[in-house]
């Protein structure tokens, strides 16, 4: 680390260790807000140890929703470490969180869940079907490297994040708003995959057709119209009406089971 630093590798390497209790306070409100928070909670205090504003801003936009592959989180922590370390802009920050812990995520379950770990849970079934202890051996050793290389991933993202720091002070209004527009794309994608509405109600031409509301109306005019239209009542509730995230998520449980009933859902 460098002799400007306040952070160092130790710093980093139990920042790796801890964040492997990403999902220890997992909810469906912010996802794995907690455990992010939790984990950064040390090297924020000893960055800002003298700041008190710079702190509970800092702490505030870490407990902020994410949802990220817990394996390639610690790269993310280390990166906005060394860049709340520099004291960047705070728009900046954020808008580097966001823009890439949904690509993160992606990446990670495209390598470890949809790859690397099914094959060799076959590869290792194979062998504990034969009898051979080598089976589940192999296949703990396996895992607890993924474990291990969060530690690694957490120095690469903190070296990377010291390293770039300078070409991220020139362009910080371009990376801000080049990271906002990916974050809100990304917030999109995950609008359309996390939020489903189907309407089932059907209207009848004839004794032969029949016309779905869903697949020959909303689909045809604009493709998840509904989950768009609902996250933004919800997020119009929550932002200007300041009505409370359990509420909300109460009521979209009881109006969804009441349109099942009526056959509308």
């Amino acid at each position: 680390m460098g002799s400007n630093t306040v952070v160092s590798k130790k710093d980093i390497t139990k920042l790796g260790l801890r964040s492997s209790l990403l999902q220890s306070s997992f909810n469906y409100e912010r996802m794995q807000a907690g455990g992010f928070g939790w984990a950064m909670i040390p090297l924020l205090k000893k960055i800002y140890h003298d700041d008190h504003d710079g702190l509970k801003s800092a702490m505030k936009d870490n407990l902020e929703f994410i949802n990220t592959h817990p394996n390639l989180v610690g790269f993310l922590m280390g990166l906005l470490v060394s860049m709340e370390e520099k004291k960047e802009n705070r728009e900046t920050i954020k808008g580097i969180k966001v823009a890439l812990f949904g690509p993160l995520g992606g990446i990670g379950d495209a390598i470890f869940w949809f790859t690397l770990l099914p094959i060799m849970a076959g590869v290792c079934s194979s062998f504990a079907s034969q009898g051979n202890i080598l089976g589940p051996i192999i296949f703990f050793l396996v895992y607890l490297a993924i474990f291990a290389l969060r530690i690694g991933w957490t120095h690469i993202g903190y070296s990377l994040g010291i390293r770039a720091i300078d070409k991220i002070k020139e362009g910080s209004i371009l990376i801000a708003t080049s990271a906002t527009i990916l974050g809100v794309t990304v917030i999109g994608g995950l609008i359309a995959s996390y939020v489903h509405i189907n309407v089932v109600t059907n209207f009848s031409i004839d004794s032969i057709h029949t016309v779905s509301l869903q697949k020959d109306f909303f689909d045809k005019v604009f493709p998840n119209i509904l989950p768009m239209g609902y996250t933004m009542l919800m997020y119009y509730f929550l932002k200007f009406k300041k009505i409370h995230p359990v509420a909300l998520i109460g009521f979209t449980f009881i109006l969804s089971i009441l349109l099942s009933l009526v056959g509308i859902l």
